[in-house]
């Protein structure tokens, strides 16, 4: 074989090739999962790395570790107070870029769990986006993770004390206890 036949060879490779890369990278990837959790509730973080040139958004959530997965985001009351709230219309995320999932912002929140689980242990949780579709994640658990500073420098996380047991939830600010809401 010569250089010249060899070389075309490879190039009509790559060029079979990339198309099938890109098919394989089109839609969104799910980066760095962990979950805090406490005798009740918990919470999910990520990055969503959306690889397709149109837009996406995170509807849904759903595992077999919790009776209600719901996309939740922080709230200031207007006197200092943070609550959190299901986010009506999902996550967006903008094509071709990224999307954080932090403590203190926009998280996967697991009321009612159905079992209890240790540093190190998995479980399975599927993200439903209207695009993509549904994503399965294999998400540890890490109550130790410290926060992450942001690239603004500033602490966008929660304090890793914080008991999400005892925070307000829900549209009409419902405080969650155990398997049921009480007003």
């Amino acid at each position: 074989m010569t250089l010249k036949s060899l070389l075309a060879a490879v190039a009509a490779t790559v060029a079979l090739a990339l198309p099938i890369a890109a098919a394989a990278h089109d839609g969104v990837r799910i980066v760095d999962p962990y979950a805090r959790l406490s005798a009740k509730s918990g919470a999910v973080f990520f990055k969503m790395e959306n690889h397709a040139m149109e837009d996406d958004r995170l509807i849904a959530a759903r595992t077999d570790l919790a009776q209600k997965a719901e996309l939740h985001t922080h709230i200031d009351d207007g006197n200092g107070v943070m609550q959190m709230r299901e986010i009506e219309g999902g996550i967006p995320i903008v094509g071709m870029e990224q999307q954080s999932l932090v403590r203190g912002g926009d998280h996967v929140m697991l009321m009612g769990l159905t079992r209890s689980l240790q540093d190190g242990d998995t479980f399975t949780l599927i993200l439903t986006f209207e695009r993509t579709g549904d994503v399965t994640v294999e998400v540890p658990v890490d109550n130790d993770r410290m926060p992450a500073v942001q690239p603004d420098g500033n602490m966008h996380e929660m304090d890793p004390a914080m008991d999400h047991d005892t925070m307000m939830h829900g549209t009409e600010g419902h405080m969650v206890d155990g398997d049921a809401e009480t007003n």
